[in-house]
């Protein structure tokens, strides 16, 4: 741990050296890691070696982190999945690790039911325990604290990296998982939990649970968030949200199942958004039309990532189809590592397409967050007519809205619905440049969301 004190007698950084060093020395270490990755994967693992001669691509290369983009080609979980169809169970990918070096098997569901298998052997799993914990300290998480976890635990990965980051530090762990709405928030109040972790979808609608049991989340023993598994928790609307209603502190807390047991990125407490841990999974913005252009530092991009430590199953510039922006500057809380100002954005073939314009959810979302009135949850939906599509936003009014609603005569309650929508779509028109009608809902129209929200339902016709 770092020595700098911080709050509650506590270093405020877990690794100081590593997390305050300067950008040019990381960055010759990082180079290093590349160069070991890209002759290892080359040397070891049939996989990279057929898609690197395809590209008509070598290791030797690469004598700079701009070579590194310009000139590696990058990997996609499509050519992932056809290659541990064709090579089971972990593809050729994947270095053969004896079974009892092998600490845990996860894995993700495709479209096609049949999971994507990841083996982390002993080594890289005890490595990315040390980086779990170096994020969650980044977090605020400390060893007096009361870790609650409301991710799954199964296949996926997400909880479980909860789970190694609390225990590396040494607080208390309480691994809930998923139960009912109300017992969490009971479990909250009954053990005096101080950390809550949860998709940010799901703390949100843990406060409109809280209203109707009559709880004010606000004086609750809650002081850190830490979600993830869904974009929106690095948003401001969303995680000012969240921080409110809750009275604490929410950080994002990023990665994929692919770049997992090792996390990417984490939110500073400082809300400047989520630093990324570069010297581990090295992370790229770059041209979403061409994955070897870079692109300046603030531009909206793809993202591509690199595992420079993991061997058993390393991830070398991995395109998940994810979109963000970089910031390179200083950072109140002393560490030196890149952000992401408002974290990952959104897919980028989430993005729709209406009427010429581009459209993406996690706009929609930043509009609809600064309507006090509404609840947390929304649904958009797409249609064709005709020729046209059409794009229409369901938001749920809040509780607190429904009873000034019910308070009002008909008249007034009309009147005042109408001027509910009217700001509703206000906001919407600024955040997507577009106008999107509104259709405001009862609170409980909506599927409730327990882990990751499903937001867009899109109706138009295929082919």
């Amino acid at each position: 741990m770092g020595s700098t004190a911080g709050p509650r007698g506590f270093p405020r950084f877990w690794d100081e050296e590593r997390e305050t060093l300067a950008p040019a020395e990381r960055d010759r270490l990082i180079l290093a890691r590349m160069q070991h990755q890209l002759h290892h994967v080359y040397a070891d693992l049939p996989f990279y070696r057929r898609h690197y001669d395809a590209h008509g691509f070598h290791p030797d290369q690469v004598r700079t982190i701009e070579d590194f983009t310009t000139k590696v080609p990058v990997i996609t979980k499509k050519m992932l999945v056809a290659d541990q169809r064709e090579h089971p169970p972990f593809g050729s990918y994947s270095r053969p690790v004896p079974p009892g070096e092998i600490a845990r098997i996860h894995g993700s569901s495709g479209t096609s039911g049949v999971p994507t298998m990841y083996a982390v052997s002993r080594t890289d799993w005890e490595r990315a325990g040390e980086v779990h914990a170096m994020a969650q300290w980044c977090a605020g998480v400390r060893p007096d604290d009361v870790v609650q976890v409301g991710f799954p635990f199964g296949l996926f990965f997400g909880g479980w990296g909860v789970v190694q980051g609390a225990e590396r530090i040494g607080a208390t762990l309480f691994p809930l998982g998923i139960t009912d709405s109300e017992r969490h928030l009971e479990l909250i109040d009954r053990l005096g939990s101080t950390i809550f972790s949860a998709t940010p979808s799901y703390c949100i609608h843990l406060l409109s649970v809280a209203e109707k049991m009559g709880i004010d989340l606000r004086g609750n023993t809650v002081r850190h968030l830490l979600v993830g598994g869904e974009p929106g928790g690095s948003l401001p609307g969303t995680r000012k949200i969240i921080e409110d209603g809750w009275g604490a502190t929410a950080a994002d807390a990023g990665s994929t199942s692919e770049m997992y047991p090792f996390q990417t990125s984490v939110g500073c407490t400082e809300g400047t958004g989520t630093h990324l841990y570069t010297d581990e999974v090295f992370t790229e913005v770059v041209d979403a039309a061409d994955p070897n252009a870079p692109i300046p530092v603030g531009r909206r991009g793809a993202v591509v990532y690199t595992h420079l430590w993991r061997d058993s199953q390393p991830m070398i510039r991995f395109a998940p189809g994810d979109e963000t922006y970089l910031d390179t500057d200083p950072c109140p809380c002393g560490r030196t590592y890149p952000r992401l100002p408002e974290g990952i954005l959104g897919r980028l073939d989430d993005m729709l397409v209406v009427r010429g314009a581009n459209v993406f959810p996690s706009a929609i979302e930043t509009g609809l967050r600064t309507v006090a009135e509404l609840g947390p949850e929304f649904r958009i939906r797409v249609t064709r007519v005709g020729a046209l599509d059409e794009l229409t936003v369901q938001a749920e009014l809040g509780h607190a809205a429904v009873a000034e609603l019910d308070a009002l005569a008909p008249a007034d309650a009309g009147a005042r619905r109408a001027e509910l929508a009217r700001r509703t779509e206000d906001a919407l028109r600024r955040a997507v440049a577009i106008r999107v009608p509104v259709e405001l809902l009862a609170p409980g129209t909506l599927p409730e969301t327990t882990f990751k929200a499903r937001r867009v339902v899109d109706e138009r016709p295929r082919g």
